[in-house]
């Protein structure tokens, strides 16, 4: 059941917005919604409708979407690869001693 069908709402379209304004759900008179999700920024970081559609999106510092993921599997990453590491597991990987890795610059 819809959020409109359980508030017994009459007038459409139905609206919710979050406490900036944004619009986190929308729904129409033929029971098709759409919810929304918005990071710190003000970035949709989720969509979802009735019909099953979702999207999850990540933003960097600047705005840009570094990642989309959605129902139908579709996945872009473009996040930043970073992997940490320490030196001994660096060697054990490499199957040498610790005292064997020399860093260049």
């Amino acid at each position: 059941m819809t959020i409109a069908k359980q508030l017994k709402i009459k007038d459409f379209p139905f609206i919710i917005n979050d406490k900036d304004g944004k619009e986190i759900y929308w729904e129409n008179s033929t029971d098709y919604w759409v919810k929304r999700e918005y990071d710190a920024n003000g970035n949709q970081i989720y969509y979802e409708n009735s019909t099953g559609l979702w999207v999850k999106s990540e933003y960097d510092a600047n705005g840009n979407r570094i990642y989309w993921e959605d129902s139908a599997g579709v996945i872009v990453d473009n996040r930043p690869k970073q992997v940490e590491m320490t030196l001994q597991q660096i060697a054990d990987k490499m199957g040498i001693k610790v005292e064997q890795l020399r860093i260049k610059d």
